[in-house]
């Protein structure tokens, strides 16, 4: 697969990304090369290779679930710096 400079900068675009001429040049080169590398793997015979997730043997342990004593809401409000009405009181990041 053939990547173009077009290929980039629409991706760039995409991505909310500037880049100059010079970098251009440089990525679609580097992509290509990927690109190139990825089509390779294509060509392995893979009939017998069994499909899988991950390249380990593991499972995700579960714990069991059951219901614990919490902290209240007095308690986890004590070491908040301020608090008003049972919540945390942070500085506004979004403007009116």
């Amino acid at each position: 697969m053939k990547i173009s400079k077009d290929d980039i900068i629409k991706v760039s675009e995409l991505a909310r990304l500037e880049f100059n001429e010079e970098e251009l040049e440089k990525f679609t080169e580097q992509l290509g090369k990927i690109l190139e590398y990825i089509e390779q793997l294509n060509e392995l015979n893979t009939d017998n290779v069994e499909p899988t997730s991950h390249v380990l043997d593991s499972s995700t342990p579960l714990r069991e679930d059951k219901v614990v004593e919490w902290l209240s809401t007095e308690e986890v409000l004590k070491n908040a710096p301020e608090s008003e009405d049972d919540f945390f009181v942070v500085p506004q990041v979004i403007e009116d």
